[in-house]
Order: structure tokens, then sequence, then C-alpha cells
């Protein structure tokens, strides 16, 4: 496979591995590439065959102790070459040292448990109508709730309970994204919860959607889904819970959400000491 290059992609070639994306199924937002390419450029890799790029995967480091593993994929003609295991290993190298996290799709789970991965818990998307969840929400006016557009010192702090490092840089882009609706739940004060909707190819997608309580994530959830257009009211809104949340769980009950996917999180390492009680919706399953 000498022929075979591996490089970090541009921004413009961040979009084909999304796209990508989009034809597996796995309905990634409109503008994901612009919000996730920021926070490590290089941890964007393509995998080109003369000249043509024919894979993808991401590994974006957070830090100098965590990264995330995403956009693992080869296109469906140029698979069981070994063009896959070739890029994720320039994925691993550019996370050497890290301990690294991936929502991975079931029938990749094996062969991440043969590169040193192990199974910390399972994540599923739920699934329901705009009209049908506001139906079984409250939605009257909640002078908790405010809109959110940028990362306060406060919100960061708050986010790094939920999540394995900080990540300031994707938080920026993520509540300043175009089309993206964010809001914040605060009481006294004191920030109790936050949550994001995204435009997707399909319908929408709430994440993160995180709260101390299940209380606050309804109340995040409704005010989200108020803003979706009224001619959108049959489309599909998505949230990926983690299993060990029966709160989040229950509430996916609750509104009589269907499960349509599931992945496995993994870690090469050890499982963070986050805070999953509190995880009512992963931010994404590419970034984590």
């Amino acid at each position: 496979m000498s022929d075979y290059t591996i490089r970090p992609l541009t921004a413009a070639e961040v979009q084909h591995a999304v796209d990508w994306a989009g034809r597996e199924g796995w309905n990634p937002g409109v503008h994901d590439a612009e919000c996730f390419r920021p926070t490590d450029p290089d941890g964007f890799l393509g995998g080109f065959l003369e000249g043509e790029m024919i894979s993808s995967v991401s590994a974006v480091n957070y830090n100098a102790d965590f990264s995330f593993l995403g956009f693992y994929i080869v296109k469906p003609e140029f698979r069981y070459h070994g063009h896959g295991l070739e890029i994720a290993q320039h994925a691993l190298a550019h996370c050497s040292g890290r301990n690294m996290g991936l929502d991975g799709v079931v029938e990749q789970q094996d062969n991440y448990r043969k590169s040193g991965f192990t199974f910390a818990y399972n994540n599923y998307r739920f699934f329901g109508t705009k009209k049908q969840m506001l139906a079984k929400l409250d939605t009257s006016s909640n002078d908790r709730i405010a809109d959110l557009s940028s990362a306060s010192d406060e919100l960061k702090a708050y986010d790094r309970d939920m999540f394995p490092a900080p990540r300031d840089l994707f938080l920026e882009s993520w509540l300043s994204a175009y089309n993206h609706v964010s809001k914040v739940y605060s009481d006294n004060g004191r920030i109790r919860g936050y949550a994001t909707l995204r435009p997707c190819l399909t319908g929408y997608k709430v994440g993160p959607l995180f709260a101390d309580n299940a209380d606050i994530a309804r109340a995040l959830l409704a005010a989200l889904l108020t803003t979706i257009p009224e001619d959108h009211n049959e489309h599909e809104v998505f949230v990926d819970m983690p299993q060990p949340n029966t709160s989040a769980f229950a509430l996916a009950d609750e509104l009589g959400l269907g499960k349509v996917f599931e992945t496995a999180r993994m870690y090469s390492s050890h499982q963070p000491d986050i805070d999953l009680d509190r995880v009512f919706g992963v931010t994404t399953f590419e970034l984590g």
C-alpha cells in the first residue's frame, strides 16, 4: 500500500468525513465540521489512495491526558484491504500517552477490544417528534432558564464535571455555531444544567443535556424544543443517553421515545470519573 498516504485533513475535507458519517446513518449535525475541527486541527486524519480520500478518523486531543476517537470510516468499496487498520494506527500514535475514549458502533466493538479498548457502558439514541415530546413537557415560561451563546468560567467548570477533560475551544465553537440553540438553567446564581439543540441531516439532536436532576433536564428540553419552528412539529428529535443514568432512561420512557441506535463507550486505559447521573444527553458520539 505504498501509494496510500495519511495526513491531516483540511477544513473542506473534514466536511467530507461528516458527509460519510451521514451516509453511514449516524445523522451528524449540519455544522459539525466547522464546530469539531478547531479543538484539534491535526487530529482529523484522512487516508488517500492515488489522491482520492478513501478513509477518515478523528483523534482529538483535549489535553495531555485525554483524547477521543471518531469518524472511523473507510469508503465501502475500499474496505477489507487494511486501509482502516493503517489509519487507525496513525490515530493512536497522535493520541499516544493519553486515555482515549470512543463510542463504538456494534460491528466495530471487537476490533476496538483487539486494539486495547475496554467496555465502560452503552449509550442509546432515543427519538421522538417535537410535537410528541412537547405534549408531555411543561412549556410554561421558566425564569431560571436563559439563552446561552458563550462559555463562562462557571459554565466550563460545570461542564468539566460531566466530561473527562477541559474543552474550552470546543465549547466556544459549539455554543456560538450558526443555528445551534443553547439554554442554561441557573438557581440562585448557580448553574444547575445546560443543553444545546442543533439541526442535523434528519431532524435535530439535543446534546449535551447536562442537568442536576430530571426536573431540570425536562425544563431544558422543553425550552429547546419550543424554539423549533412550528412547521417542524413532526420532525424527529434525538437524544443520546448513557445507560447508567437510570433517570435519563426513565425520562425517555415517560416521553414515549423509541430507540434507534446504540454504541459502546470504551476507553483505552480507564473509565474517567465523571458524573453520569447528570448526563441526560451525550454531547456527540464523534467527540464525546
